[in-house]
C-alpha cells in the first residue's frame, strides 16, 4: 500500500510536468496551425506576419508652384506635410522675425538699383528648399511680406495643423504606464508614431501593436479606441492590470487580441464580444473570475484561450456551436457536466483542453462527431462512468488524456486501433480492462493506477471494490464501423441548412 502511494505521488508530479509540457507543445503547435488555417481580412496575410504591416516609408511629393495664386514678385514651395523639428522651427522663426520694414526697404532699394530682384528671389527659394522637406511653406506675398506655413495651398495662408489621433492615443497610454524597465517608451517621442518601438504601420496608419514580453506595468486606456485601423494587439507577458476598457469595441478592424500572462481581473471582459472581426482571443494566465458568457461560443472565433484564470460555473450549453478550432479552458474552477452539444453541430475543433477543473458526469456520446479533433485532454477532473464507445470514431486523434478521473469499466475495444493516436493516458481511474489491441501498441500508453488484473502499478484491490459513480448510467452505443459512418451521417445532417 505504501509503495503504491509513493508511486502515485511520483506519478502525479511527473504527470503534471508532462501535462505542462504537453500543453506548451500543443500551444506552440497550435500557433503554427493558426498561421496556416486562419485567413484574416486585409491588411495582413498570413496571420502573425508583419511584413505587410511594417511599412513606415512615405513618399515625399513636391508640388509645383501654384502660379495662379502668385504675382510677379512671389513664389511658393509646397511639400507633403511631415513633422517639424527644432532645426526647422528655429530657421522659420528667425526668418519670419525679420522686420517687415527691412524687407520692404530692401525691395525699394532693389527697385532703385533695378538688378537685385532675382537675387532676392533666389535667396527665398533656397530657404524654401531647406524647410520644404519638413512640410513648411515659405514665400513672399504682395508688398514683399514674408509668409510661412506648413505646406498649405495658398502662399498667404498658414493652415492649422490637426492633431494625429494615433499620437494622442499612444501618448495617453504612455502616461498610464508606470514602469518600463526595458525602456520601450523612450522611443515614443514625436508625432511619427510609426517609429515607436512595438508599433507597426501600413502607410501612415497604426495596424499592429506588439509589446509581448516588454514587462510594462500599467493599465489599458480608453483612448486606444482611436486606433481605428488596428488589426493586431499583442500584450502578453507584461504587468498590465485592471479591466479592459469598454471603448475598445470601436476597434472594428481588430482580429487578434492577446492579453495573456498579465494581471487583468474582474469578470469576463464583455467588450471582446462586441469587436466584430475578432478571430483570436487569448486571455490566459490572468485573474478573471465569474462565469463564461454563453455568447462567446456564438462568436466567429478561431481560437478561444481562457486557461489559468478563476472562471467558475458551468461550461455554456452551446459549446458545440463554436466555430473555433482551439478551445482551452484548462486550470479554472469550472464545474458541472460537459455539455451534450459537444460535437453536435459538427464543430471544426482541432484541440480541446478541459484539464484541471471540477467537471463531473459522463463524456457525452456526441464526442464521436469530432472527426477532425487531434488533441483532447480532460484529465484531473471528476468525470466518471464508462467512456463512450463513440470515442473510437475520432479518426484524427493524436493525443487523448483521460487520466486522473473516476472512469470505470473497459476501454472501448477500437480505441487503440485509431491510426493517428500517438499518446493515450488513462492513468489513475478505475478501468477494469482493455482489449488485446492496446497491449500491442507501441506509442505512449499510460494505464497505471487503475484496477486492471495482472498489470503492474494498479490500485489495491480494496480501492477497486467501491467504484465512484458505479450507479451512474452513461448511454453506450457499440462502436462498429457502421456506427461511426452513421455518426458522420448525423454530423452531415446537422450541417445541412
Amino acid at each position: 500500500m505504501d509503495a503504491f502511494k509513493n508511486f502515485k505521488a511520483d506519478f502525479d508530479l511527473d504527470s503534471q510536468q508532462k501535462t505542462g509540457a504537453l500543453s506548451e507543445e500543443v500551444r506552440n503547435r497550435k500557433i503554427t496551425q493558426t498561421q496556416n488555417s486562419i485567413k484574416p481580412l486585409p491588411p495582413h496575410e498570413p496571420l502573425y506576419s508583419y511584413s505587410s504591416l511594417i511599412n513606415a516609408s512615405t513618399t515625399l511629393s513636391v508640388k509645383k508652384p501654384r502660379h495662379n495664386h502668385l504675382n510677379s514678385t512671389s513664389f511658393s514651395f509646397q511639400v507633403s506635410t511631415f513633422p517639424r523639428n527644432t532645426k526647422t522651427d528655429t530657421l522659420l522663426i528667425s526668418v519670419i522675425s525679420l522686420k517687415k520694414g527691412t524687407i520692404r526697404r530692401t525691395m525699394r532699394s532693389n527697385k532703385k538699383k533695378g538688378n537685385n530682384n532675382f537675387k532676392l528671389l533666389s535667396l527665398f527659394l533656397f530657404l524654401g528648399t531647406c524647410v520644404g522637406d519638413y512640410g513648411i511653406g515659405v514665400g513672399i506675398g504682395e508688398g514683399g511680406v514674408f509668409v510661412g506655413g506648413n505646406g498649405g495651398g495658398n502662399a498667404n495662408s498658414a493652415p492649422k495643423q490637426q492633431t494625429n489621433p494615433a499620437y494622442s492615443a499612444l501618448q495617453s497610454w504612455k502616461t498610464a504606464i508606470t514602469e518600463d524597465p526595458s525602456g520601450v517608451l523612450k522611443t515614443w517621442v514625436g508625432e511619427d508614431v510609426c517609429s515607436y518601438k512595438g508599433i507597426f504601420c501600413s502607410g501612415s496608419s497604426v495596424t499592429a501593436i506588439d509589446l509581448n514580453k516588454a514587462n510594462l506595468k500599467g493599465v489599458i486606456v480608453k483612448d486606444l479606441s482611436l486606433l481605428s485601423d488596428l488589426t493586431i494587439l499583442h500584450l502578453n507577458t507584461n504587468r498590465f492590470s485592471g479591466q479592459i476598457p469598454d471603448s475598445l469595441r470601436a476597434l472594428s478592424s481588430l482580429q487578434e487580441l492577446d492579453l495573456s500572462n498579465n494581471g487583468f481581473s474582474g469578470p469576463f471582459p464583455q467588450v471582446t464580444l462586441y469587436i466584430p472581426n475578432l478571430v483570436y482571443l487569448d486571455l490566459r494566465f490572468n485573474a478573471f473570475t465569474g462565469s463564461i458568457p454563453v455568447s462567446l461560443f456564438n462568436k466567429q472565433l478561431d481560437a478561444i484561450l481562457l486557461n489559468n484564470n478563476g472562471f467558475t460555473g458551468e461550461i455554456p450549453g452551446n459549446l458545440g456551436s463554436s466555430s473555433a478550432s482551439l478551445i482551452n479552458l484548462a486550470n479554472n474552477k469550472l464545474s458541472g457536466e460537459i455539455p451534450t452539444s459537444f460535437g453536435i453541430s459538427g464543430s471544426k475543433l482541432k484541440e480541446v483542453l478541459f484539464l484541471n477543473n471540477q467537471l463531473t458526469g459522463c463524456i457525452p456520446e456526441s464526442i464521436g462527431l469530432f472527426s477532425d479533433i487531434e488533441v483532447l485532454d480532460v484529465s484531473f477532473n471528476s468525470l466518471m462512468g464508462h467512456v463512450p464507445d463513440t470515442i473510437s470514431c475520432l479518426s484524427e486523434i493524436e493525443v487523448l488524456n483521460l487520466g486522473h478521473n473516476k472512469f470505470s469499466g473497459d476501454l472501448p475495444d477500437l480505441l487503440c486501433s485509431l491510426r493517428n493516436l500517438m499518446n493515450l493516458t488513462v492513468a489513475f481511474n478505475f478501468f477494469s480492462g482493455f482489449s488485446s489491441e492496446c497491449s500491442r501498441i507501441s506509442f505512449g500508453f499510460d494505464f497505471a493506477g487503475n484496477c486492471i488484473p495482472g498489470k503492474g502499478y494498479q490500485r489495491p484491490q480494496p480501492d477497486c471494490s467501491v467504484i465512484p459513480g458505479g450507479s451512474l448510467s452513461c448511454l453506450r452505443i457499440p462502436a462498429q464501423p457502421l456506427t461511426c459512418a452513421a455518426i458522420l451521417g448525423l454530423r452531415a445532417t446537422s450541417l445541412t441548412p
